[in-house]
Formats: structure tokens, sequence, C-alpha cells
């Protein structure tokens, strides 16, 4: 068993919260990278739209929000609301999510760590750690599955 460093906290920094700053208006021109989208949800308890900045996971032709700190509040409204709006450039959509049980999400989480090297210091797991060790990582990433709204 390959032995992973140690899992760092999340924490919104101001250097975090001055990159999400500058990543929103690039993301809004469409010109981040290709799997960054601005994910907006309803607040649970709000019922103000907030946004932040995401990396989709495309896998076997469906579309995937993962959550690489943990439950964040992106995360908490998303399960309240079944529904997200997602934006690149000009281009805007409206989706219905679900979130993926820990064996669903197994895939999706590998696929994501594959992809993106900024968040592995955040998960304590590697691409070759076993099935196992990521069944019981999945639970502290959630992933949503989006799909097209349902009226």
């Amino acid at each position: 068993m390959r032995t992973v460093p140690d899992v760092k906290p999340y924490r919104k920094s101001p250097l975090r919260r001055a990159l999400n700053a500058l990543v929103r208006p690039l993301v809004r021109l469409g010109l981040a990278g290709p799997r960054t989208h601005l994910l907006t949800v309803e607040g649970r308890r709000s019922g103000r739209r907030w946004s932040t900045p995401v990396s989709l996971v495309r896998l076997d032709g469906e579309r995937f929000l993962v959550a690489p700190y943990g439950e964040r509040n992106w995360v908490l409204n998303t399960r309240a609301a079944g529904r997200v709006e997602l934006r690149r450039g000009r281009v805007s959509e409206r989706l219905d999510v679900r979130e993926l049980e820990p064996a669903e999400a197994v895939p999706v989480l590998r696929e994501y760590l594959r992809l993106g090297r900024v968040t592995r210091p955040f998960f304590d797991v590697s691409l070759e750690s076993s099935s196992d060790e990521w069944l019981t990582e999945a639970p502290r990433h959630p992933v949503f599955l989006l799909g097209p709204l349902e009226l």
C-alpha cells in the first residue's frame, strides 16, 4: 500500500478568496480552463444566489460536479435546492442534480484526482490506492450527477 501525505484541511483564506474573485470574471468571459464553470445555487436559508468556480468531470458521456474540499456551503445548498446553474462564457444552463452514493462516486473521484493536481492534497488517497481505500474516501468528497432540468 502506498502512503499518501497528510490531508490538508480546507480553509477559505484571504488568498483563496482573492483567487476565486479573480477566476469568477474569467469564467463569465469564458477565459478559464475548459473544465471550469461558475456554479450558482440558491442559499438553503437565505434564498440568495451564491456563485463559486468549480471544475467538472466528464465520464462515460455524463457530467459530474465534485466537492474536492468536502461539505462546503455550495454542497449543502446544492443538496437542498436539487438543482444548479452552470455558466461558462455566454452559455448558461440550469440542471438537476443527483448526489451519488460512495460506490458510484469512486470512478468519478478517481478521474477528478487524475485531472486536477491542485486539489490532490485534500484527498487521503492516491491514483494507485485500492478500491477499498477509495470507497472509504468517497464520503468525504460529495459527487453530483448533472442532468437536464425536469419541470
